[in-house]
């Protein structure tokens, strides 16, 4: 099954859990069992119409930024990652 990290903003809604492994083939089928699981991460991931994820969220499957990010296929020994984008300053 996926094994998804979950971010420390998160995982009071897993009750502390770093990782949890949730079955999916593609990030959308794991963010929808997600939700099943912990009620409320869907939420925090997609954007205010329920639909997509939101802009400032980072997906990353086996170590690879994805560019189809919802519609991107994992295999059962995946490892993903939601990441807050991070934004700075200047140097």
């Amino acid at each position: 099954m996926p094994e998804v990290w979950i971010p420390p903003m998160m995982r009071r809604l897993t009750g502390g859990a770093e990782r949890v492994q949730v079955p999916g083939s593609s990030v959308r089928q794991v963010v929808e069992n997600l939700e099943r699981a912990y009620p409320g991460l869907k939420a925090l991931l997609y954007d205010e119409g329920g639909e997509r994820l939101r802009p400032d969220i980072a997906v990353i499957v086996d170590g690879e930024v994805s560019a189809l990010r919802l519609l991107e296929r994992v295999e059962e020994t995946s490892e993903l990652h939601f990441l807050p984008a991070i934004s700075g300053g200047s140097l």
